[in-house]
């Protein structure tokens, strides 16, 4: 719980930053990075119509790139249904940092960092109760994709090892038997085998 408290302050501070922008009509607030991890950070920024939430993410694997791609991929993709239109918009970048954040120094630019954008309406912070709901959920939301990469690597690993059990009995079945008895031609001859 203290982890949680310590990072939605800047959460909260970036909501409260919104509706002031939003009142005087200033351009941008402050960019607020939290350095969570060793090369992996979380970025914050208010405007006057929403709050951006910046996540970079480094892929240890090459697999776990290619598996968060395709996660990363899917959230873009259901946002284009008309039945899903509330939740945040999500934007995935892999490799190039988003515009909001390029002139940060430090950022790399290699092919396992990924950046994941999340663009925060008025509505998800709108009361406390939802801006509450809506900072425990962004917060985990590292954790999330990586259980999922980790859960979708175990799953593909356990249909494989499925895969190739069935082959094995399919080369099982496949194998010929030695033949004990003599084995004769139609005019009577007998085969040796050599």
């Amino acid at each position: 719980m203290f982890k949680r408290n310590a990072l939605a302050a800047p959460f909260e501070l970036a909501f409260q930053t919104q509706k002031t922008l939003e009142v005087s009509g200033a351009p941008q607030g402050e960019l607020m990075q939290i350095h969570y991890r060793d090369e992996e950070a979380i970025y914050i920024q208010s405007s006057p119509d929403r709050v951006t939430v910046i996540f970079s993410t480094v892929f240890r694997e090459e697999t776990d790139g290619i598996f968060g791609k395709v996660f990363l991929q899917e959230f873009v993709d259901a946002r284009r249904q008309p039945t899903i239109q509330n939740p945040p918009q999500v934007l995935y970048t892999n490799r190039d940092p988003p515009l909001e954040i390029r002139h940060v120094p430090g950022l790399r630019n290699t092919d396992d960092i990924g950046y994941v954008t999340f663009v925060l309406f008025p509505r998800h912070f709108a009361n406390p109760t939802i801006s509450t709901a809506t900072i425990s959920h962004i917060q985990l939301f590292r954790d999330y994709l990586h259980y999922h990469i980790k859960c979708s690597k175990a799953y593909m690993h356990s249909r494989m090892r499925y895969r190739v059990a069935e082959f094995q009995k399919v080369l099982n079945r496949a194998k010929t038997e030695v033949a004990a008895t003599e084995r004769k031609t139609a005019s009577g001859r007998t085969l040796v085998s050599r």
